[in-house]
C-alpha cells in the first residue's frame, strides 16, 4: 500500500510541474505574440504606402467608398467612364465592378 501512496504522490508532483511549466509558456507566447503583432502591423502599414506610390494595374476592381473621380485622380486616368462602355452611369458605380484604366500619361 505504501507504493500506491508514493506513485500517487509523484503523479501529483509531475502534474503540478507540468500545469506550472504551461503556464509560464503560455505567458512567455503571449508576450511574445503581441512584439510580433505590433511588427506586423508596422510592416503592414508599410506596404500600404508602398501600394499607394504604385501606379495602378490596367484592370482595377472598384472599392468601398471609392467613385470614378477618386479613382480618376488616384490612377492618373480621367477618361475612365469612356474608356469603358459597361458603366452606363458614373453616378451607379460599386465595390467589386471592374473597370479599365489607362494613365493619361500614357498616351
Amino acid at each position: 500500500m505504501g507504493r500506491v501512496s508514493s506513485t500517487s504522490a509523484m503523479a501529483d508532483k509531475v502534474s503540478w510541474n507540468c500545469a506550472l511549466f504551461m503556464a509560464v509558456m503560455l505567458a512567455l507566447s503571449c508576450c511574445e505574440e503581441s512584439s510580433e503583432r505590433e511588427y506586423y502591423r508596422g510592416e503592414e502599414v508599410l506596404l500600404l504606402q508602398q501600394k499607394s506610390n504604385k501606379p495602378c494595374d490596367e484592370i482595377y476592381v472598384v472599392g468601398e467608398g471609392e467613385t470614378l473621380q477618386t479613382i480618376g485622380e488616384k490612377c492618373g486616368d480621367p477618361f475612365i467612364v469612356e474608356e469603358n462602355p459597361h458603366i452606363h452611369d458614373p453616378d451607379d458605380v460599386f465595390p467589386g465592378l471592374v473597370i479599365k484604366i489607362t494613365p493619361f500619361k500614357n498616351r
